[in-house]
C-alpha cells in the first residue's frame, strides 16, 4: 500500500510534465507567437530607451551622431517603412515555402515548417524594428531634443532586420531542398522519440563493440579525409575499413569503421571526424552523385506531366560525355597504403560497371518508349564501345541489348520499333534516316545543286 502511495507522486508529475511538453509544442507550433513577444519587446524596449534619454537630459551622445530632429524624425520614419516590406517579403517567402512543400511532398509538413524557429525569429525580429521605430518618432524633436541612445538602438535593430533577412532568405534556400524538408520532419520524430521513451536501452552498446566504431549522429558521407585515416591508422599499428561507400546514409549508432589489430592505440575520436556525415550528398569526392542528378533530371523530364524528351536528350549528352572521359581512365581500387606501402584504409569504390548501370539502366525502361531518348541512348551506347578498352565494353553491351530488348517491347509497329533503334545524336535530327549527304552536289539556299 505505501509503495503505489509513494508512487502517485511521480506518475502525477510525469503526467504534468507531458501536459506542459505538450502546451510547449503546441504553443510552438503558432507562427505569431514568437513575432507577437518580438512586437511586444519592441515597443517596450522604446519606452525604456527614450526614458533614459529623458532622464539623461539627452546628452547621451553628441549631436554629431544623431543628428538633427528633422532628420532623426526622418531615419525612424524610413526604419519602420522598409521593415514593414522588408516583413511583406518575408511572410510572402513563408507561404511560398509552405505551399511548394504542400504541393512536392505532403500536406502533412505544414507543421513543421510553422514550428520553424529561424522563420519565427527572422519575423519578429523585423515587426519588433517596426514597433520601436514607431514608438520611438513620438519622442524626436520634442523642445529640440534628439533621444541619442534610441537612435543608437534603432540603427542597430535596422541592421539586425537586414541581417535577419538575409539569413532568412538563406535559409528558406536551404528548406526549400528535399534533404532539408527531410531533415526538418526527421529532426522532429528523434525528438519526439526521445521525449516520449527517454534514452536507449544499452546506450549504444552494439556500437562501442572493441573494433567497431558507430556513427555519433545520422548522416550521408559527403566526405573522407584518407589521409588523415591513413596516419591514424599507421600511428596504432591497424588497418581500417569503411563500412559505408561514399554517398550511403548512416544511422546513428551504426558501424562507421572496422579496426582490424591495434583498436586500442587508435584515436577513434579523430578516425570518426575524419568521415563527415552531412544532410545531402555533394559533388566533392563523388561523382557518382553528378551522375545520379543528371539520370534524375532526364528521368523526370520524360515523366507525366512534363514529357519532355529534348530535355532528357540534354541530360544524356552530358551522361554520354562524362563516361567516354571515364572510359579510358584507371578507377580507385579502394586501397590506401602508408609511406611503407602497407594497406591501412579499405573502402568500397564503383566500378566502371557501376558508373554504367547508374547512367543508363533506368532511362533504359523509363525512356524505351520516347523515340528521341532511345535513339539518343543508342547514340551514346555506340560510341562508347567503339572507344572504350576491350575490358570495358561487356557492360556496354549488356545496356545495348537491354534498351533493344525493352524498345521491341515498348512499339507494337516494327517499323516504330526499329526506327527508335536508329542512332541519333540529337534524338531525332541527325540519324541515318533523317540526315545524309548530298552525292556531287552543293546545297545552296536549302536547296540541292548540281555540280
Amino acid at each position: 500500500m505505501g509503495s503505489a502511495v509513494s508512487a502517485m507522486p511521480s506518475s502525477n508529475d510525469g503526467r504534468a510534465r507531458t501536459v506542459a511538453r505538450d502546451a510547449l509544442s503546441s504553443a510552438g507550433s503558432n507562427l505569431w507567437l514568437i513575432p507577437l513577444g518580438c512586437l511586444l519587446a519592441g515597443a517596450a524596449l522604446s519606452f525604456t530607451t527614450t526614458a533614459i534619454d529623458t532622464a539623461s537630459g539627452f546628452d547621451l551622445l553628441p549631436r554629431s551622431l544623431t543628428g538633427s530632429p528633422s532628420g532623426a524624425r526622418q531615419i525612424l520614419a524610413t526604419i519602420a517603412t522598409s521593415t514593414v516590406q522588408l516583413t511583406g517579403l518575408v511572410l510572402s517567402l513563408s507561404l511560398i515555402v509552405i505551399q511548394l512543400a504542400m504541393g512536392q511532398f505532403s500536406p502533412r509538413i505544414v507543421r513543421s515548417l510553422l514550428n520553424d524557429r529561424r522563420s519565427q525569429w527572422a519575423i519578429g525580429i523585423l515587426v519588433g524594428t517596426v514597433a520601436f521605430a514607431i514608438f520611438s518618432i513620438r519622442r524626436v524633436g520634442e523642445g529640440g531634443e534628439v533621444p541619442g541612445l534610441t537612435m543608437l538602438v534603432a540603427y542597430l535593430l535596422a541592421l539586425a532586420s537586414f541581417a535577419a533577412l538575409l539569413l532568412y532568405v538563406h535559409h528558406t534556400g536551404q528548406s526549400l531542398r528535399v534533404a532539408g524538408l527531410i531533415d526538418l520532419v526527421g529532426d522532429d520524430l528523434r525528438d519526439e522519440l526521445d521525449n516520449r521513451y527517454g534514452e536507449p536501452l544499452a546506450d549504444e552498446a552494439g556500437g562501442q563493440a572493441p573494433g567497431v566504431i558507430p556513427a555519433r549522429r545520422p548522416g550521408v558521407v559527403c566526405e573522407v579525409d584518407r589521409e588523415r585515416l591513413v596516419e591514424l591508422a599507421a600511428a596504432a599499428g591497424c588497418r581500417l575499413e569503411l563500412v559505408p561507400m561514399m554517398g550511403d546514409f548512416v544511422p546513428s549508432g551504426a558501424p562507421l569503421i572496422r579496426v582490424e589489430g591495434g583498436d586500442d592505440r587508435l584515436d577513434r575520436t579523430a578516425a570518426a571526424r575524419a568521415v563527415v556525415l552531412g544532410a545531402e550528398r555533394t559533388h566533392t569526392r563523388d561523382p557518382a552523385y553528378g551522375f545520379r542528378k543528371l539520370v534524375d533530371i532526364a528521368e523526370r523530364s520524360i515523366a507525366q506531366p512534363f514529357d519532355d524528351p529534348t530535355t532528357a536528350v540534354q541530360a544524356i549528352d552530358r551522361l554520354h560525355d562524362c563516361l567516354r572521359q571515364l572510359s579510358g581512365r584507371q578507377l580507385t581500387s579502394g586501397e590506401w597504403r602508408d609511406g611503407e606501402g602497407v594497406v591501412r584504409l579499405r573502402a568500397r569504390q564503383i566500378t566502371w560497371e557501376g558508373y554504367v548501370r547508374l547512367a543508363f539502366e533506368e532511362l533504359t525502361l523509363a525512356g524505351a518508349g520516347s523515340p528521341q531518348v532511345a535513339r539518343r541512348l543508342f547514340a551514346a551506347l555506340d560510341d562508347l564501345l567503339a572507344t572504350a578498352p576491350a575490358a570495358r565494353r561487356p557492360p556496354l553491351e549488356r545496356q545495348r541489348e537491354l534498351l533493344a530488348a525493352a524498345v521491341e517491347d515498348a512499339y507494337d509497329d516494327w517499323r516504330t520499333a526499329e526506327a527508335a533503334q536508329i542512332p541519333d545524336i540529337q534524338g531525332i535530327g541527325s540519324g541515318a534516316d533523317v540526315a545524309t549527304i548530298a552525292d556531287g552536289g552543293s546545297s545552296v539556299g536549302g536547296r540541292t545543286q548540281p555540280p
